[in-house]
Protein backbone atom coordinates (compact mmCIF):
# COMPACT_ATOMS: atom_id res chain seq x y z
CA UNK A 1 0.00 0.00 0.00
CA UNK A 2 1.36 3.43 -0.93
CA UNK A 3 1.87 5.90 1.91
CA UNK A 4 -0.25 9.03 1.93
CA UNK A 5 0.60 12.47 3.24
CA UNK A 6 -2.61 12.78 5.28
CA UNK A 7 -1.97 12.02 8.97
CA UNK A 8 -4.41 10.08 11.15
CA UNK A 9 -6.52 11.88 13.72
CA UNK A 10 -5.09 11.77 17.24
CA UNK A 11 -6.77 13.03 20.41
CA UNK A 12 -5.14 15.93 22.25
CA UNK A 13 -2.43 16.81 19.70
CA UNK A 14 -0.90 19.51 21.90
CA UNK A 15 0.61 16.89 24.24
CA UNK A 16 1.60 14.25 21.72
CA UNK A 17 5.08 13.25 22.94
CA UNK A 18 6.73 10.40 20.98
CA UNK A 19 8.49 8.75 23.94
CA UNK A 20 7.18 8.78 27.50
CA UNK A 21 9.33 11.18 29.59
CA UNK A 22 9.90 8.47 32.21
CA UNK A 23 11.35 6.22 29.50
CA UNK A 24 13.61 9.00 28.25
CA UNK A 25 14.73 9.66 31.82
CA UNK A 26 15.66 6.01 32.17
CA UNK A 27 17.55 6.12 28.87
CA UNK A 28 19.46 9.18 30.10
CA UNK A 29 20.46 7.23 33.21
CA UNK A 30 22.17 4.66 31.00
CA UNK A 31 24.18 7.14 28.96
CA UNK A 32 27.80 7.46 30.04
CA UNK A 33 28.80 10.74 31.66
CA UNK A 34 32.46 10.58 30.65
CA UNK A 35 32.29 12.88 27.65
CA UNK A 36 34.37 16.06 27.59
CA UNK A 37 33.20 18.77 30.04
CA UNK A 38 32.65 21.14 27.12
CA UNK A 39 29.59 19.10 26.17
CA UNK A 40 27.84 20.14 29.38
CA UNK A 41 28.71 23.77 28.58
CA UNK A 42 27.11 23.44 25.15
CA UNK A 43 23.99 21.93 26.70
CA UNK A 44 23.80 24.66 29.32
CA UNK A 45 24.00 27.34 26.63
CA UNK A 46 21.19 25.67 24.71
CA UNK A 47 18.98 25.59 27.80
CA UNK A 48 19.77 29.21 28.69
CA UNK A 49 19.04 30.55 25.19
CA UNK A 50 16.33 28.04 24.24
CA UNK A 51 18.54 26.99 21.34
CA UNK A 52 17.54 23.72 19.66
CA UNK A 53 20.13 20.95 19.93
CA UNK A 54 19.64 17.22 19.51
CA UNK A 55 20.54 16.49 23.12
CA UNK A 56 22.60 13.76 24.74
CA UNK A 57 20.45 10.75 23.75
CA UNK A 58 20.34 11.63 20.07
CA UNK A 59 23.99 12.66 20.16
CA UNK A 60 25.03 9.20 21.36
CA UNK A 61 22.76 7.73 18.67
CA UNK A 62 24.48 9.80 15.96
CA UNK A 63 27.92 8.76 17.18
CA UNK A 64 26.90 5.10 17.21
CA UNK A 65 25.44 5.30 13.71
CA UNK A 66 28.55 6.98 12.36
CA UNK A 67 30.83 4.38 13.93
CA UNK A 68 28.63 1.55 12.64
CA UNK A 69 28.85 2.98 9.12
CA UNK A 70 32.62 3.48 9.55
CA UNK A 71 32.02 7.06 8.51
CA UNK A 72 35.03 9.19 7.63
CA UNK A 73 33.32 11.97 5.67
CA UNK A 74 30.19 13.69 6.99
CA UNK A 75 28.26 16.70 5.72
CA UNK A 76 25.98 18.62 8.07
CA UNK A 77 23.15 20.73 6.66
CA UNK A 78 22.72 23.15 9.56
CA UNK A 79 25.26 22.91 12.37
CA UNK A 80 24.31 25.51 14.97
CA UNK A 81 27.30 25.94 17.26
CA UNK A 82 28.63 22.45 16.72
CA UNK A 83 26.70 20.21 19.10
CA UNK A 84 25.90 17.45 16.58
CA UNK A 85 29.32 17.96 15.00
CA UNK A 86 30.85 17.07 18.38
CA UNK A 87 29.37 13.57 18.12
CA UNK A 88 30.21 13.08 14.46
CA UNK A 89 33.77 14.36 14.94
CA UNK A 90 34.30 11.87 17.75
CA UNK A 91 33.09 9.08 15.49
CA UNK A 92 35.13 9.83 12.34
CA UNK A 93 38.41 9.67 14.23
CA UNK A 94 41.80 11.00 13.21
CA UNK A 95 41.86 11.67 9.49
CA UNK A 96 38.08 11.92 9.28
CA UNK A 97 36.25 15.10 8.35
CA UNK A 98 32.94 16.72 9.26
CA UNK A 99 31.94 19.55 6.94
CA UNK A 100 29.62 21.90 8.83
CA UNK A 101 27.36 24.54 7.31
CA UNK A 102 25.72 27.28 9.33
CA UNK A 103 24.00 30.50 8.27
CA UNK A 104 24.96 32.41 11.44
CA UNK A 105 28.68 33.21 11.48
CA UNK A 106 28.50 33.90 15.23
CA UNK A 107 27.71 30.21 15.72
CA UNK A 108 30.87 29.41 13.80
CA UNK A 109 32.89 31.28 16.43
CA UNK A 110 31.16 29.39 19.25
CA UNK A 111 31.69 26.07 17.47
CA UNK A 112 35.42 26.69 17.14
CA UNK A 113 35.65 27.59 20.81
CA UNK A 114 33.85 24.45 21.95
CA UNK A 115 35.25 21.94 19.49
CA UNK A 116 38.79 23.20 19.87
CA UNK A 117 38.46 22.80 23.63
CA UNK A 118 37.25 19.24 23.06
CA UNK A 119 40.24 18.50 20.83
CA UNK A 120 38.03 17.92 17.79
CA UNK A 121 38.46 21.09 15.74
CA UNK A 122 41.07 19.58 13.42
CA UNK A 123 38.42 17.12 12.20
CA UNK A 124 35.92 19.88 11.36
CA UNK A 125 35.62 22.12 8.30
CA UNK A 126 33.12 24.73 9.49
CA UNK A 127 31.73 27.05 6.81
CA UNK A 128 29.36 29.98 7.31
CA UNK A 129 26.63 30.39 4.70
CA UNK A 130 23.57 28.69 3.27
CA UNK A 131 23.83 24.93 3.55
CA UNK A 132 22.59 24.29 0.01
CA UNK A 133 25.19 26.58 -1.52
CA UNK A 134 28.02 25.16 0.58
CA UNK A 135 27.00 21.62 -0.33
CA UNK A 136 27.01 22.53 -4.03
CA UNK A 137 30.60 23.75 -3.63
CA UNK A 138 31.80 20.41 -2.28
CA UNK A 139 32.73 17.40 -4.38
CA UNK A 140 32.47 13.67 -4.02
CA UNK A 141 30.40 11.26 -1.98
CA UNK A 142 29.71 11.28 1.74
CA UNK A 143 29.38 8.49 4.26
CA UNK A 144 26.69 10.50 6.05
CA UNK A 145 24.59 13.50 5.15
CA UNK A 146 22.88 14.99 8.20
CA UNK A 147 19.96 17.40 7.86
CA UNK A 148 18.87 19.90 10.53
CA UNK A 149 18.09 23.08 8.58
CA UNK A 150 14.81 25.04 8.49
CA UNK A 151 12.10 22.42 8.20
CA UNK A 152 10.50 23.97 5.14
CA UNK A 153 13.68 23.10 3.23
CA UNK A 154 13.68 19.41 4.14
CA UNK A 155 12.39 18.04 0.81
CA UNK A 156 14.97 20.13 -1.07
CA UNK A 157 17.81 18.91 1.15
CA UNK A 158 16.79 15.29 0.62
CA UNK A 159 16.77 15.81 -3.14
CA UNK A 160 20.24 17.35 -3.01
CA UNK A 161 21.80 14.83 -0.63
CA UNK A 162 20.50 11.44 -1.68
CA UNK A 163 22.66 11.16 -4.79
CA UNK A 164 25.80 12.16 -2.90
CA UNK A 165 25.64 9.38 -0.31
CA UNK A 166 27.83 6.36 -0.99
CA UNK A 167 26.23 2.91 -1.17
CA UNK A 168 25.85 1.72 2.41
CA UNK A 169 26.02 5.31 3.64
CA UNK A 170 23.38 7.13 5.67
CA UNK A 171 21.04 10.07 5.39
CA UNK A 172 19.96 11.31 8.82
CA UNK A 173 17.50 14.08 9.68
CA UNK A 174 16.30 15.48 12.99
CA UNK A 175 12.80 16.71 13.97
CA UNK A 176 10.94 14.39 11.60
CA UNK A 177 8.07 13.88 14.07
CA UNK A 178 7.88 17.62 14.77
CA UNK A 179 6.36 17.37 18.24
CA UNK A 180 3.76 14.96 16.91
CA UNK A 181 2.28 17.37 14.37
CA UNK A 182 2.94 14.87 11.56
CA UNK A 183 0.47 12.47 13.21
CA UNK A 184 -2.54 14.75 13.69
CA UNK A 185 -5.07 16.48 11.48
CA UNK A 186 -5.42 19.65 13.57
CA UNK A 187 -2.35 21.40 14.91
CA UNK A 188 -0.75 24.79 15.36
CA UNK A 189 2.34 25.04 13.16
CA UNK A 190 5.39 26.97 14.28
CA UNK A 191 6.00 28.25 10.75
CA UNK A 192 3.47 28.00 7.96
CA UNK A 193 4.02 24.92 5.81
CA UNK A 194 6.79 23.34 7.87
CA UNK A 195 4.76 20.35 9.02
CA UNK A 196 3.65 19.62 5.46
CA UNK A 197 7.26 19.89 4.30
CA UNK A 198 8.43 17.40 6.93
CA UNK A 199 5.63 15.01 5.98
CA UNK A 200 6.58 15.27 2.30
CA UNK A 201 10.23 14.70 3.20
CA UNK A 202 9.43 11.55 5.20
CA UNK A 203 7.12 10.26 2.49
CA UNK A 204 9.78 10.72 -0.20
CA UNK A 205 12.37 8.84 1.83
CA UNK A 206 10.19 5.89 2.75
CA UNK A 207 9.11 5.52 -0.87
CA UNK A 208 12.57 5.78 -2.42
CA UNK A 209 13.53 2.33 -3.74
CA UNK A 210 17.24 3.06 -3.28
CA UNK A 211 17.00 3.50 0.49
CA UNK A 212 15.93 1.57 3.56
CA UNK A 213 14.49 3.86 6.22
CA UNK A 214 13.47 3.93 9.86
CA UNK A 215 12.43 6.62 12.37
CA UNK A 216 13.84 6.59 15.90
CA UNK A 217 11.17 8.41 17.98
CA UNK A 218 13.63 9.65 20.62
CA UNK A 219 13.16 13.35 21.46
CA UNK A 220 11.63 14.83 18.27
CA UNK A 221 12.21 11.91 15.91
CA UNK A 222 15.32 11.05 13.90
CA UNK A 223 15.02 9.47 10.47
CA UNK A 224 17.81 7.18 9.27
CA UNK A 225 17.92 6.08 5.65
CA UNK A 226 20.61 3.72 4.36
CA UNK A 227 21.48 3.77 0.68
CA UNK A 228 21.27 0.24 -0.66
CA UNK A 229 24.42 -1.43 -1.94
CA UNK A 230 22.74 -3.42 -4.68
Amino acid sequence: MTNTLKPPTVINPDVLIPVNPAIESYMHSLVRQTDHPVLAEMEALAEKNNFPIVGRLVGVFLETLAKTANAKRVFEFGSGYGYSAYWFAKAVGDGGQVICSEADFLNQEKAEQYLRAAGLWDRVDFRAGMAQAIFAETEGLFDICYNDVDKGDYPEIWALAKGRIRPGGLYIADNVLWRGRVAVTHFTDVFQGWTEAIMEHNHLIFNDPDFDAFINPTRDGVIVARRKTA
